[in-house]
């Protein structure tokens, strides 16, 4: 269930991410409304995965499945624009998370 809790906590960490985008630096009540419920969702399951997983392994997963997501919502849905040496750096961040799981006892 550990991995579970992590992986669902990445997940509202983009929810928390693209609600706050779209409230428009808070000047949208239902997006930061939303936005707030995302971080207490995100740092609540993070905080189950701590009791039985490593900060050291938890913390850069969290981070990096936040900020992969949100890379690709950001294009998908905000049509943001990507270098195409940036893809590479974005690779590389995909390749680091799968290794950190790959290589501990977790």
């Amino acid at each position: 269930m550990t991995w579970f809790y992590l992986v669902i906590a990445g997940i509202f960490e983009m929810v928390w991410a693209t609600m706050m985008k779209l409230s428009q630096g808070f000047s949208v009540l239902s997006y930061s409304v939303a936005t707030i419920i995302g971080m207490i969702f995100s740092f609540g399951f993070l905080a189950m995965a701590l009791k039985n997983m490593p900060m050291s392994l938890a913390y850069p997963i969290w981070t990096g499945i936040g900020a992969v997501g949100s890379i690709i919502i950001g294009i998908i849905f905000f049509k943001d624009q990507i270098p195409g040496v940036t893809w590479i750096f974005i690779i590389m961040l995909i390749i680091g998370i799968i290794g950190i799981k790959m290589t501990t006892g977790h």
